[in-house]
């Protein structure tokens, strides 16, 4: 069984670029333009900031949902395992350009005027900053059906975005989708929140359980008091929309930035695979096979 993938990234407003998971199974892989194919495209790249839903919702600004991938192309999400995807502000800087010369590793880049890295424009400092990334499933064949309330984040990496390939964890006991729903997320490191959304296909493969997810919870700030972090399953974040955001901070963390929702344990997500995010307790914290731990790099 597929079903369909999708990103939701939180960046901020630095620069002209900005980062996007790029794999041929997304939507607007070719860009948006009907019937071509834009080796150098970064529609899925653009920011969104104080939308509704309807814009923000699977990159619906700009019509990126419109564009389907290829019939066939997926993103594998192997329980027990793990899958890599590549990160850039651009698609001429991946693989999936037919010049290899053009790819980057990212990384490493000087800080501007305003403290973060805006060349690739990571929104952050450095890579022990960088606020995490995560993936979520939803269990539906029809994009239409897909909310947060049935968005569920079964992985996520801390210290990302930073290189160009980020590998992530899936839970043993993901069952196999019977449709369409992923999201994968990056917060914002500093500067102004916008968040991102992409979609893309997928399916997991190996599957073994037949526990379904839970129904997710809106994650709170926790980073004062982790006893005070949601439990279970969580959905992604939505900040700084016309509508539907489903957290809201203020003031400044424990480091004295302004608090800023992340895929970490500020917000109650641990690294790795979510093992808790089943409805009949499918833990698969005990057959969990890290193939590929952390960051891999060309």
């Amino acid at each position: 069984m597929w079903s369909l993938l999708t990103i939701s990234i939180a960046f901020i407003t630095l620069a002209d670029a900005h980062m996007a998971v790029w794999h041929p199974a997304m939507y607007c892989f070719n860009g948006t333009t009907p019937g071509q194919v834009n080796y150098n495209t970064d529609d899925a790249t653009l920011p969104l900031y104080m939308l509704s839903q309807s814009d923000y919702w699977f990159h619906g600004i700009n019509k990126c949902n419109d564009f389907p991938p290829a019939d066939g192309e997926f993103l594998e999400l192997p329980a027990g395992a793990s899958f890599t995807v590549e990160i850039a502000d651009n698609r001429g800087v991946t693989s999936f350009h037919p010049d290899s010369y053009s790819i980057t590793n990212l990384g490493g880049a000087p800080l501007s005027s305003s403290g973060c890295i805006a060349e690739p424009n990571f929104h952050t400092q450095n890579q022990s900053m960088a606020a995490g990334s995560a993936f979520a499933i939803s269990y539906t064949s029809n994009l239409s059906e897909v909310m947060l309330d049935n968005l569920v984040v079964f992985s996520v990496r801390y210290n990302t975005p930073w290189l160009r390939v980020i590998t992530y964890d899936v839970p043993a006991a993901m069952p196999s989708c019977p449709a369409d729903g992923c999201i994968c997320a990056i917060p914002n490191g500093c500067g102004q929140p916008n968040i991102y959304m992409e979609g893309f296909k997928c399916k997991v493969t190996n599957a073994t359980s037949t526990a379904p997810v839970g129904t997710p919870k809106p994650p709170v700030w926790c980073e004062e008091d982790q006893s005070q972090c949601v439990q279970g399953p969580k959905q992604i974040m939505i900040w700084n929309q016309a509508e539907g955001n489903n957290i809201e901070v203020s003031g400044n963390d424990l480091s004295g930035d302004p608090k800023s929702p992340a895929y970490n344990s500020k917000c109650g997500f641990q690294d790795g695979a979510q093992d808790d995010i089943f409805a009949s307790g499918g833990s698969s914290r005990k057959r969990m096979v890290h193939r590929h731990r952390g960051l891999v790099s060309f």
